[in-house]
């Protein structure tokens, strides 16, 4: 099978995690991936090639777009991106193009997404599969929005995979239009990179930690946002009174700016170790006797797969991280911060009492990469999909 994935990020790069991991799964068949956001580095598998458009980005305001290199003029990127994509599309003749977010999301990215997926249309082997995880985020014109995607996803799209569990959160909850798709629509379970047997093990074997040891891993996903839970560990943690020593593992993320990386990293605490990302998390997670991040869907997951003790902090600009923390703390499966926990001597106790917790457990779908792959391997045979 020959495919073609597109992926778009802007802020974070959860999206284009979760699509690595679909992708790991399709290791018997050719895979071209088109990027078009800010370079990051990301461990790629061998079947899989990266085609890089001229980078896009959101502004701050997520008002409109800007170049990733400076200086560069968005019309002129704009036509060039299109004029590349039908180009690519064309050479490759692809059995399968599946769409990240849009039409949900990337709407601003609709000048190369709908030439490609009309053309896409007109190659009547090649079928068209659009993937979105479980929740959307508030939008200004709610009927407009919501009419938008139905007709989109009416038109061009043979396959709608929703990357969540109905048992936990419904797409319905924030898109009252299901009903009007005509498509098959699936939820395929959460996308997550569970730890490996014995990775608990290895890892605090690494560290040279004793059972009694306390490791506490802290997390700001892409580190696009997320500097003022960093702030807030880094000032409580000196404050813990714990019977054993305990080491506090930072993952910035590879977007915090240099300045506050020097800042964070900078320390004279020997307990304090400071990277910006690692390409091993989950076995982090597994070693961690304490997580303590931001609400974003690939972190949540991991550490429910990890089945690790979990403080999250969701970001406030939207209800997204929210609405699922909230569910999974619902469950017992995580405890959620707010801005006054967040003060020194409040957050310090927070974490202790945290520690004495026994790790909930969550009965939730965490095989949403392997049921994804298995979906589109149906939707090209053209067999019943359920």
């Amino acid at each position: 099978m020959n495919v073609m994935v597109y992926c778009q990020h802007v802020l974070g790069i959860g999206h284009l995690c979760r699509i690595m991991l679909i992708l790991e799964q399709l290791k018997t068949h050719r895979v071209t991936l088109v990027l078009g956001g800010p370079p990051i580095e990301i461990p790629l598998p061998d079947h899989v090639r990266i085609v890089q458009l001229p980078g896009l980005r959101m502004d701050e305001q997520f008002s409109g777009l800007l170049a990733v290199d400076p200086g560069q003029e968005v019309a002129a990127i704009k036509k060039e991106r299109t004029r590349q994509l039908l180009s690519l599309f064309n050479d490759l003749q692809p059995d399968l193009l599946l769409v990240e977010l849009f039409p949900f999301g990337r709407n601003a990215f609709r000048f190369e997404l709908l030439p490609l997926l009309e053309q896409a249309a007109k190659q009547k082997k090649c079928r068209t599969a659009a993937s979105v995880r479980d929740i959307l985020v508030e939008r200004d014109n709610t009927v407009k929005f919501e009419q938008r995607v139905v007709d989109r996803l009416n038109r061009y799209f043979n396959l709608l995979l929703i990357h969540g569990d109905p048992n936990l959160i419904r797409l319905d909850e924030t898109f009252s239009r299901m009903n009007d798709i005509n498509i098959p629509v699936l939820y395929t379970g959460y996308i997550c990179q569970p730890p490996r047997v014995g990775d608990r093990t290895r890892r605090r074997r690494q560290l040279q930690l004793k059972d009694k040891d306390q490791l506490i891993v802290v997390s700001a996903g892409s580190g696009s946002v997320g500097t003022s839970l960093l702030k807030a560990v880094s000032n409580a943690f000196p404050l813990l009174a714990l019977p054993s020593c305990c080491r506090l593992q930072v993952f910035t993320g590879p977007y915090l700016s240099g300045h506050d990386f020097k800042k964070f990293s900078t320390t004279e605490n020997s307990n304090i170790h400071v990277q910006r990302f690692s390409n091993d998390f989950p076995s982090w997670l597994a070693a961690a006797d304490l997580s303590i991040s931001m609400g974003g869907y690939n972190t949540t997951m991991n550490l429910i797969a990890a089945g690790c003790r979990a403080l999250v902090y969701p970001f406030a600009q939207n209800h997204e991280q929210r609405m699922r923390a909230e569910r999974l703390a619902q469950r017992g499966c995580l405890q959620l911060l707010s801005r006054q926990d967040l003060a020194p001597a409040v957050f310090s106790e927070k974490i202790a009492s945290m520690l004495t917790v026994s790790p909930g457990q969550a009965d939730i779908m965490l095989d949403g990469a392997p049921r994804t792959a298995e979906k589109l391997l149906q939707l090209v045979r053209g067999e019943v999909i359920s």
